[in-house]
């Protein structure tokens, strides 16, 4: 829901700023239609039935994975592709009654080129707002709780960081603790930086995938920006600041980043403080093929990687793969139908 069109329409018509709570309580709850929200009066439902559509997202494809996984790629309103991800983790195909985290996205297509994500074959469009953000949630929490949220999809959040952290400041509203959201970054210094000084607990992620300057810059170039070591001293510093670790994502590629002289490597970049602290948490990503050169590693380098950072204090665990039969990872669904935008 366009939540500014939403004040506009009320303002101008009168309604008291009350209102827009109603409005708001409903569809954080999981409303689906005007009509649900009984307290309002009924001309004032038919009204913004006709003037604020219900979502500022129209649904273009939707598939689900045999793990209960659910992908769903959007249109805005200027027919801008995007997509969102439903995660249950739960034994079961259902998901009932386990964790269900959504993973969102900040952008449509990504400025910034990785070269193993199929989002940075994709040509940037714009950035999204923060009720566009919102309506990825929704559309989920429409259909069952969630509980956890991660900005990990298309695009950089710290490009975006005003729309990101306003959607924030709203999802505990839909059952979404700030300390059970995470957003993930590059290395884009200044959005770390900003992120420290921010009120809410959010958790930071940073996308790392080598411990080496020379191999981040070719998979990442954002890296010649903001090199390795600036990086994770911004990391350390967002640590200090708010106690609260690190998440580093590391995505295994076959022989490219998963020797053992390269979890050695990583160790060292992410050991320990001198007080024992431990800063950094690694998850070890099983690379989700895209359309790129780049193969997925073996099940037994991964945990030979993980194992290797284990015995030298760094704590690490493998991500479990979600959706991989339906094309889950970021970009991916929305690659494949063509970078244009999504006729509206």
């Amino acid at each position: 829901m366009d939540l500014d069109l939403l004040s506009e329409t009320l303002a101008a018509e009168g309604q008291p700023p009350f209102r827009a709570r109603q409005v708001w309580e409903w569809t954080a709850r999981g409303a689906r239609e005007y009509e649900e929200m009984t307290n309002l009066p009924l001309a004032l439902r038919e009204s913004l039935e006709q003037e604020v559509p219900f979502s500022s997202l129209a649904l273009r494809a939707q598939a689900r994975a045999d793990d209960g996984t659910v992908k769903a790629l959007f249109a805005t309103a200027d027919g801008r592709p995007l997509e969102a991800v439903l995660m249950r983790y739960r034994n079961s195909p259902s998901g009932s009654g386990g964790r269900r985290s959504v993973c969102v996205s900040s952008q449509s297509g990504c400025p910034l080129t990785c070269t193993f994500c199929a989002t940075g074959s994709m040509r940037f469009a714009r950035n999204l707002s923060a009720s566009e953000i919102l309506d990825q949630v929704l559309h989920f929490r429409r259909g069952e709780p969630v509980d956890n949220c991660v900005f990990m999809g298309m695009g950089e959040p710290m490009l975006n960081l005003d729309n990101v952290l306003a959607a924030c400041e709203r999802l505990p509203d839909l059952g979404i603790a700030h300390r059970r959201t995470a957003i993930s970054t590059v290395g884009w210094i200044p959005g770390i930086e900003r992120l420290a000084e921010c009120e809410m607990p959010l958790r930071l992620a940073l996308s790392l995938h080598a411990a080496d300057d020379a191999l981040r810059s070719e998979l990442m170039p954002v890296n010649e920006r903001y090199p390795l070591a600036d990086v994770i001293e911004a990391c350390h510093a967002f640590y200090a600041r708010k106690r609260r670790r690190v998440f580093v994502e590391y995505v295994m590629l076959a022989g490219v980043n998963d020797r053992y002289e390269q979890a050695l490597a990583l160790a060292r970049v992410l050991a320990p403080t001198r007080e024992g602290r431990q800063v950094f948490k690694v998850n070890l990503i099983p690379y989700n093929p895209t359309e790129s050169r780049y193969e997925g590693s073996s099940r037994e380098s991964i945990a030979a990687f993980r194992d290797t950072l284990l015995a030298r204090g760094v704590e690490a665990t493998v991500r479990l793969t979600r959706g991989r039969d339906i094309d889950a990872a970021c970009g991916q669904l929305a690659a494949r139908g063509g970078a244009a935008p999504v006729a509206p």
